[in-house]
């Protein structure tokens, strides 16, 4: 298997012999990771489990773990799982790296097709799995959505993807699919039989009208059973807590019996201490809700010095320059701020754009906002 570079590897090489500018103190809006304190009660609980160390957990997720996520998914989307309707995983990453292997393993040439650009773990999944990709690129004009009618356009001349990635609210651009949107999506799924997959790990992190999940257009279109339908979330963006590598992948309960068999094997499980930490992070929504406060403030941070609007969602601004990574260099070079060229997070698309990451404390947050603008 032959994988590209992650994007932060690409960045180390774009910048190795770049001498920034001595005048100012290091300061990076590149990973999505979030740089506030994990609240105390989560950390609380974490070091008052620590005693359970000493015992295997289960494949299948601790009781209270998997009760919490159930709780979360009710409480936010209105939607009633059964336990077979969910699995518990290390995050986000693992799943979407080896379900992809797992579901295509069978097929003979198997098809793959997700946004570009894209979170990389995508396109690894795609490799590792020997499958074809369709790129469904993500265009201004179209509100960097995903057309469902080039894709059609695949599926008529041929080209059937038997999984499909969508990512809404969406790394990197920040846009956010609607419900009909998502149903309009579920229905093509169920008429072409495709698995459709919703990564809605940014999905807690939103300004105004809370965004869909998937797991509510499969309802609303009558799909009550999930045919086809997929979610995967994670707390490391809500609850400033990816070290804890707690996610979930939820719905189609008959594709989710049999990989629940594979996860046997993989071993993937976190242990008791992080999933007592967890459950009590997936059943919190309070410290939900300043983190979200932090984000906006941000935002409105980035409105005042550059003029750009607070995002629907997540924590990102897709901000278009010319030349991404030739602006990536010379901002680094000459204000010691690094921001993620767009084609790194791309193939063949998205050159003009640098993803900036609003992860910061307010204060250091406008500092580097300033810093940006000064070198606009």
């Amino acid at each position: 298997m032959k994988f590209e570079s992650y994007p932060f590897e690409k960045l180390t090489a774009l910048i190795k012999d770049v001498n920034p500018q001595a005048g100012y103190s290091p300061l990076k809006l590149t990973i999505g990771e979030p740089q506030f304190d994990t609240p105390s009660f989560i950390r609380e609980r974490l070091c008052e489990s620590s005693h359970t160390l000493n015992k295997y957990p289960k494949t299948a997720g601790e009781d209270e773990l998997k009760s919490a996520m159930l709780g979360f998914v009710h409480r936010n989307f209105g939607v009633e799982l059964k336990p077979s309707e969910l699995i518990p995983t290390l995050g986000t990453r693992e799943v979407l790296f080896n379900f992809p292997q797992f579901y295509l393993f069978d097929k003979s040439s198997p098809i793959m097709a997700y946004p570009n650009p894209f979170y990389q773990i995508y396109e690894g999944a795609a490799i590792a799995s020997r499958a074809d990709v369709i790129h469904m690129n993500l265009r201004s004009e179209n509100g960097f959505l995903p057309s469902l009618e080039e894709l059609k356009e695949h599926i008529k001349n041929g080209k059937k993807p038997d999984i499909v990635i969508l990512n809404s609210p969406n790394n990197p651009t920040a846009a956010v699919m609607s419900l009909e949107e998502l149903k309009a999506w579920m229905n093509a799924a169920l008429e072409y039989d495709f698995l459709l997959i919703n990564d809605e790990c940014y999905n807690q992190i939103y300004f105004g009208t809370p965004p869909p999940s998937l797991l509510e257009a499969a309802i609303a279109v009558g799909n009550e059973g999930f045919k086809n339908c997929l979610v995967l979330n994670s707390i490391s963006k809500r609850s400033s807590a990816p070290g804890l590598r707690s996610g979930f992948i939820a719905g189609d309960g008959e594709i989710l019996k049999e990989y629940m068999k594979y996860r046997t094997y993989v071993g993937a499980t976190n242990g008791l201490p992080m999933q007592y930490a967890a459950a009590v992070a997936w059943s919190d929504e309070e410290h939900v809700m300043e983190a979200r406060e932090k984000y906006r403030q941000n935002f409105e941070i980035a409105k005042k010095y550059l003029g750009t609007q607070v995002a629907d969602a997540t924590f990102y601004i897709w901000f278009a320059v010319g030349d991404g990574a030739m602006f990536a260099k010379e901002l680094y070079r000459q204000k010691n701020l690094l921001v993620l060229p767009g084609s790194f997070l791309a193939r063949n698309f998205a050159d003009e754009y640098v993803r900036i990451a609003l992860v910061e404390s307010p204060d250091k947050t406008e500092e580097a906002i300033k810093r940006l603008r000064d070198f606009l």
